[in-house]
């Protein structure tokens, strides 16, 4: 599966916007680790990064979606994005 270039570029601006991650933000690629690799994604990091992807795609996370998998890479969360915004087909 292949995640769209601007899903995937939008999704990392979040993540550098809500970790605060700025001088970071070029090291992101799909294949950045998400959880253990970067040291600001704790749990309440996690609730703020849904909540900021719920508000700027436009969908909400039911509960029964939440897991790790999500958030393992960039790329899945991307991933993710794409299937609950219907543009992953």
């Amino acid at each position: 599966m292949d995640t769209n270039l601007v899903t995937l570029e939008t999704v990392k601006s979040i993540i550098v916007r809500t970790l605060g991650i700025e001088d970071r933000a070029e090291t992101l690629s799909a294949s950045t680790q998400l959880f253990g690799g970067i040291p600001e994604l704790d749990s309440f990091a996690v609730v703020e990064l849904a909540a900021s992807l719920e508000q700027q795609f436009g969908f909400q996370i039911d509960g029964s979606e939440f897991n790790a998998d999500i958030f393992e890479t960039v790329g899945s969360l991307a991933q993710f994005v794409e299937k609950k915004t219907g543009s992953l087909q």
